[in-house]
């Protein structure tokens, strides 16, 4: 496999390269993104099974007067059993298949065979170490948006790369957090870019597989048990549309975080000069001060 070239990319470079990658390797991306959440899927449609009184009542235009089983205390109790349990596999879902993806695409860059068994791997060990990435971004960001949201927003940006850094470079979540600093001053404005064309193709990706079971929804909103069987599919289509754009961003996240290194650390030369020398950067860049 050979290695992806390395230089400086412009934003639409970095874009195609992202959508190359996703396009030449899918059936990679897409497994990663969907191995995890089909055990997300799995827990939800039990919930959604379980819980079907309360998802019918709480649907919008359900009428007062219809008719459901009532939960009992039993069930109840299972409901809520499934429902912690789905907290904690879709947080282990989402770090797996963010450190697994950033895992494939560094081995694309480097020319390495990857594979997706591989990818998750690489990152079974370090699921610590990305909670501990994600839950400090979100408190920082979370801080920033109570400064009138513009900080928080900026903050996000800043901290875009903290994942690949804690993932490649075996840092520590807050030593991969300064490393994100470090590599992204004078770059958020590119950051931002790339998370706002995410979100728009994620919010055009979740309508197009969303609305149609929405309206079948709107349509069975006087029969309880199609309504439940409507739920489950759009809970479906949710999931499905997840699978298909959550490795857009990671992809792009990484092909930004190699393009920083390039830029600011010369990685293409490092890799020219010493190929054996990995990801890890120079001693003392990971702690430079952002």
């Amino acid at each position: 496999m050979a290695t992806l070239d390395l230089r400086p990319l412009s934003l639409g470079e970095i874009l195609d390269r992202s959508f190359s990658l996703y396009r030449e390797n899918f059936s990679l991306f897409i497994g990663i993104a969907a191995i995890p959440r089909l055990l997300v899927l799995a827990l939800r449609l039990v919930q959604i099974f379980l819980g079907v009184s309360s998802q019918i009542r709480n649907m919008p235009g359900s009428p007062r007067g219809v008719a459901v089983a009532p939960t009992t205390p039993l069930g109840a109790g299972a409901s809520i059993g499934v429902g912690l349990t789905l907290v904690i596999v879709s947080i282990i879902a989402y770090l797996f298949i963010q450190g697994a993806t950033v895992s494939a695409v560094a081995d694309l860059y480097m020319g390495r065979p990857t594979t997706i068994s591989g990818s998750f791997r690489m990152v079974s060990d370090e699921l610590g170490i990305l909670f501990g990435v994600t839950v400090l971004t979100f408190l920082v960001t979370l801080g920033g948006l109570f400064l009138l949201i513009i900080p928080g927003i900026y903050m996000a940006c800043r901290l875009i790369v903290s994942v690949p850094a804690a993932v490649l470079e075996n840092l520590r979540a807050r030593k991969a957090l300064e490393r994100s600093l470090a590599l992204t001053r004078g770059s958020a404005g590119r950051a931002f870019m790339i998370m706002l064309l995410y979100f728009v193709l994620a919010i055009a990706v979740g309508a197009v597989f969303t609305w149609p079971p929405s309206i079948g929804l709107v349509a069975a909103r006087n029969n309880p048990a199609m309504m439940r069987m409507w739920v489950a599919i759009t809970q479906v289509s949710t999931e499905f549309a997840g699978v298909l754009i959550t490795p857009v961003l990671m992809i792009a996240i990484s092909v930004f975080y190699f393009d920083l290194r390039v830029r600011k650390e010369a990685f293409d030369l490092q890799m020219m000069l010493n190929p054996a020398a990995g990801l890890r950067s120079a001693p003392g860049t990971a702690s430079s001060a952002p």
